[in-house]
This record gives structure tokens, C-alpha cells and sequence, in this order.
């Protein structure tokens, strides 16, 4: 019996990854240098010691202004996220939720300032129930700390929940806590390699919620 959802953040309620891919393509091509996504789709979802200015550094073959670089990024993410919504089917999904009277929490590895900031924005930070990030937990996803902690918090067991992810580093350490894991892929996420989960979606938009638990439940 499903008593909660869990959902993601980045890249899944807000699709924060594709704009934060395409912008430091950006920057590598105005350096005629590439990112490929092979290596950087290793880092999304989970927190890493790579640094894309200093990889940068070493295609171009010569020292860079990292703070310069750094703050060209801020900016334009700045302009470009100011402008994004929730993902399709997102509002649907929580207000499902609550009609079906199921629990509702949020598991990321970045931090909460991050996350509530943005949440407010979208105007969907009261629809939470449990919110846990980075300052929750001393280990990130894929570990699974941050989808015991929520479950912990929303006091149900992780047998109960769905947690809903997009990135492949989000669906392990929702399968390695012991939850049903559905992925909603994004244009940068969608090609990489996941481990076995319980059902992918290209979007929430594509099937009810209440149609989508019926079906996990009888697997």
C-alpha cells in the first residue's frame, strides 16, 4: 500500500540541469571547447569535487578566471531560471496527492536554501510536508540516507513511498532505500544510464497519479 510520494528537486520539479548544461556549453564553445555530457551527467544529482572551469582550463590549454567564469554562469542561469516553471504535470501530481490523502515529501542533494527558495517561487513550498537536502544528511545521493531521512520524517516506511526521479544518481538511492522509484527524465538525463526502476514516464502529464499507483501496486 502506497502511503507517500517523494519527490526530487532539481531537474525533476524544476528543470534546473538543462538550463545549468546548456550554459556551460555555452561558455566551453566561446572557448572552443567541449563538456561533454558523459562526464558531466556523471555529477547530476549527487555532489562532486569536479570542477567544469578547471576541465575547461585543461582543453583550452591556458589559465582562466575562475570567479569571471563563475559569475558569467550565475548570470545567465539567473535570467534563464526567472523565467522557468514547474515541469508538466508536477501541480497535477501533488494535488493528487493530497486528494488521495497520501504524504508528501522532498529528498535533494542540494542545499535547503536552494531548494525552498525556488519552491517558494514556484509557489509550492507549503504543498511539503518533509523536506530534506544536504543539510540533512553527511552523504548525498545515490547513498540513500536522504530517502530514509524523508520516509523517517514523513513516518511511513520506505516500502510505502514512490519516490519520483530524473536523474540516475536519484533513482539508485531511491532503490537502495528500499522504495518504488519512478523516473521523469529530462532533455539532459534522459540518455543516461539507469539502474532498474519501477517505471519511467516522459512526463507526469502522461498519466494520472492515481493511474500510476494502481499500476506499481500490482506489480
Amino acid at each position: 500500500m502506497i502511503k507517500a510520494i517523494i519527490f526530487d528537486f532539481d531537474g525533476l520539479i524544476l528543470d534546473t540541469e538543462t538550463h545549468e548544461y546548456e550554459i556551460l556549453c555555452e561558455i566551453f564553445a566561446e572557448h572552443k571547447c567541449e563538456l561533454p555530457l558523459s562526464i558531466w551527467g556523471k555529477l547530476i544529482g549527487t555532489k562532486s569535487d569536479f570542477s567544469p572551469f578547471t576541465y575547461l582550463e585543461e582543453q583550452a590549454k591556458k589559465a582562466l578566471d575562475h570567479n569571471e567564469l563563475s559569475n558569467l554562469q550565475k548570470e545567465r542561469f539567473s535570467q534563464r531560471i526567472a523565467q522557468e516553471k514547474a515541469r508538466p504535470g508536477v501541480n497535477d501530481y501533488l494535488e493528487a496527492a493530497q486528494t488521495l490523502g497520501l504524504k508528501i515529501g522532498l529528498a535533494s542533494s542540494s542545499n535547503y536554501e536552494w531548494v525552498s527558495s525556488h519552491l517558494k517561487r514556484l509557489n509550492l513550498l507549503d504543498r511539503f510536508e518533509c523536506i530534506r537536502t544536504s543539510d540533512h544528511v553527511e552523504v548525498v545521493k545515490p547513498d540513500p540516507a536522504l530517502y530514509l531521512e524523508a520516509a523517517k520524517c514523513l513516518r511511513v516506511k520506505p516500502e510505502e513511498c514512490i519516490a519520483f526521479e530524473d536523474s540516475a544518481n536519484g533513482a539508485l538511492a531511491a532503490k537502495r532505500a528500499g522504495m518504488k522509484c519512478v523516473t521523469v527524465p529530462n532533455t539532459v538525463t534522459r540518455d543516461l544510464d539507469f539502474c532498474k526502476v519501477d517505471h519511467s514516464l516522459e512526463s507526469m502529464a502522461n498519466m494520472e497519479l492515481k493511474e500510476l499507483i494502481s499500476f506499481l501496486e500490482k506489480q
